[in-house]
């Protein structure tokens, strides 16, 4: 369970995306998940998350009815003892710190939802349920700004649930620029790297009770106040103070590497050359780097990062547009004497690939020949 509240910005589902395909048959003998096209062994955690979801969503299912018909297809009482198939891809790293789990989690509750026709017994509900596959799935079930209230009051944490606190439509302005610095798996999970955490950082617990409360205040006051300079340094500090307690856990745990810490000198390099918060990172439990930014410094931002952080190849960036108008930009000469004087052109390859996205829409339905299921 969450120890304090906790806040994301939904992206834009155009850019990054978790396609998730469930499929009912009465001949179907057991329940089955397929992840990036491979058959999943369920091990222990996988199993436990996977059948919170799907035995969750379950107890909450309606009669299935035809729409054409009014007949009942699949009764509420069929559906404890109908098996499912379920298919998931995701069309960014996995496991790599960018939120694959929550996206995965949310898609799959979200589908089962559907399958279903599933009824919530209360506000948050099926919410609380995909915090059970994955603890951030919860808050990618709405668009925009979303909190995860951390709850505790009730004894089955009920109230452990999420809640939107902005459209993203309130802020269409916010822009990310995500840098993936590795596509590999990390070596500490982020759910055993928390655990470990809870259970040796003092730090944590201090920043649980004392200073997260006052920074969700905050930094909501700035969301609905659209005031890019707060929003900008509470995400920075509250990812430091993060990567603080992870320093802080026995042993240690390093999500972030030199790259990563790189990132972070040509951002604050960045941003005093401005006079002002242009950009703001955020790392997760992993080395790859989420920059906030405003749609009027989106181009600037990401000519800055082509500079110290050279192209791979190809489709280096997902937006070619986008690329095309930051290597057209003269950056002043001004910001790369800034730059240069606290960090170096990195190495072809530190960056596997940038993204660039903005907020976006929770989980939607889509068309039958997006289906990961091929029918013969």
């Amino acid at each position: 369970m969450p120890i304090n509240d906790s806040l994301l910005l939904m992206l834009d589902q155009a850019d990054l995306q978790a396609v998730t395909t469930t499929l009912f048959c009465k001949l179907f003998t057991e329940d089955k998940l397929w992840l990036n096209g491979k058959e999943v062994d369920m091990n222990s955690s996988t199993l436990k998350r996977f059948r919170a979801c799907v035995d969750g969503i379950r107890e909450l299912a309606s009669d299935k009815i035809d729409a054409l018909t009014d007949e009942v297809i699949v009764s509420k009482s069929e559906w404890k003892t109908m098996p499912v198939h379920i298919a998931s891809y995701n069309n960014f790293p996995t496991a790599a710190g960018l939120a694959s789990s929550a996206a995965g989690y949310a898609a799959l509750v979200s589908s089962l939802v559907a399958l279903y026709d599933a009824k919530e017994t209360y506000t948050g509900h099926f919410s609380a349920v995909a915090r059970q596959g994955s603890g951030s799935a919860c808050r990618s079930l709405y668009g925009g700004f979303v909190a995860w209230r951390a709850g505790g009051e009730r004894d089955d944490w009920s109230d452990s649930i999420a809640e939107q606190v902005a459209d993203h439509r309130h802020w269409d302005e916010i822009r990310a620029v995500i840098l993936v610095i590795s596509d590999k798996e990390k070596e500490t999970s982020s759910t055993k790297g928390m655990e470990n955490s809870v259970a040796t950082s003092r730090l944590l617990e201090y920043r649980a009770k004392h200073v997260v409360p006052q920074r969700m205040n905050e930094i909501e006051r700035s969301i609905h106040e659209k005031d890019f300079e707060s929003f900008g340094k509470l995400t920075m500090m509250d990812s430091n103070q993060f990567h603080a307690t992870c320093l802080d856990t026995y042993p240690p745990i390093f999500y972030m590497n030199d790259v990563s810490k790189s990132v972070v000198t040509m951002v604050h390099a960045y941003n005093d050359w401005a006079g002002e918060i242009r950009a703001a990172y955020t790392f997760d439990a992993g080395p790859n780097a989420v920059l906030y930014t405003l749609e009027k410094y989106q181009v600037e931002l990401l000519a800055l990062v082509l500079q110290y952080f050279p192209e791979v190849g190809e489709g280096f960036v997902n937006n070619a547009e986008l690329r095309k108008e930051a290597m057209e930009l003269v950056l002043e000469t001004s910001l790369l004497e800034a730059v240069e004087k606290r960090c170096r052109v990195r190495d072809v390859g530190d960056v596997k690939m940038v993204y660039c996205t903005k907020g976006g829409t929770g989980p939607q339905t889509l068309s039958d020949d997006c289906s990961l299921f091929e029918f013969v």
